[in-house]
């Protein structure tokens, strides 16, 4: 091979060699390496068949509504181990959920015959099905109700404002009909649950307290407001008086602890 075909064949090697190398950058390009649209859309969130986020704490929450709605075997050793009361004696039955559970009653009013039978997580419609059990069966002279907030939250499903009205009724009526005086609590504020968030309740409790306000006066029972001297500039319930912005601290039952004796005393006199 002469001199000038061995300087040809050097040059159309090295333009395969430039040839091939062209035509594998595109691969290495960065954006060829970017991850897919499956791998960038953000996955929903896993949900129990009730709609529930799907974790412990509600997969055993559904458990019990399947077993036990209302939760009657929660109180039931200790609805029957309570004696019947002693004459004179004006015991309170405190209605509610984890609000009521959570308030150490012996403490803030001690030596009073005040009955806890507040159960973490409740609506209105499983009071209702406990509240003979509950309330009726231990006689007593007042019931305090504090009851709304975990319906507006969905813990039992979707609720309407008037479906909480009528089972408040409910339990208003079935103490009425038992010789018990009722004092109802307004619901106390929040500006949105840690365990169910995005729905913004504010307004939907300020329009369930003017009702229950208005029912009570309708019926001659006893109001107590703890949601105005509790509530901050959002309608929710602040810091200085919750550790979540849904149940009160120390504080908080600090300012609950004279506005529901006050309300007893008044039901009492009647």
């Amino acid at each position: 091979m002469n001199r000038r075909n061995v300087l040809f064949a050097m040059i159309l090697a090295g333009s395969t060699i430039s040839l091939s190398m062209t035509a594998q950058e595109p691969g290495i390009k960065p954006e060829t390496n970017a991850p897919t649209a499956a791998q960038t859309t953000p996955l929903a969130p896993k949900l129990t068949a009730s709609g529930h986020p799907d974790n412990d704490y509600w997969r055993q929450h559904d458990q019990q509504l399947l077993s036990d709605f209302p939760w009657l075997a929660h109180f039931k050793d200790a609805d029957a181990k309570l004696a019947p009361p002693a004459a004179g004696e004006n015991r309170v039955v405190f209605m509610g959920d984890s609000i009521t559970e959570g308030w150490h009653l012996d403490q803030s009013f001690p030596g009073k015959p005040y009955v806890n039978r507040g159960i973490s997580g409740q609506t209105t419609p499983q009071m209702v099905l406990r509240f003979h059990q509950d309330v009726v069966n231990l006689k007593p002279q007042v019931v305090v109700i504090l009851a709304g907030i975990n319906d507006i939250a969905g813990n039992t499903g979707p609720m309407s404002l008037e479906d909480i009205e009528n089972n408040l009724s409910a339990m208003g009526e079935m103490a009425t009909a038992n010789g018990i005086k009722v004092v109802f609590c307004s619901v106390l504020p929040a500006y949105d649950f840690p365990w169910s968030p995005g729905q913004f309740p504010a307004q939907k409790i300020i329009t369930l307290n003017e009702w229950i306000k208005s029912y009570v006066a309708s019926k001659n029972y006893n109001y107590v407001d703890y949601y105005t001297p509790m509530k901050d500039d959002r309608g929710g319930l602040p810091a200085t008086l919750s550790r979540d912005g849904v149940h009160p601290n120390a504080a908080g039952h600090a300012i609950m602890e004279p506005l529901v004796k006050a309300g007893i005393d008044k039901a009492l006199a009647q």
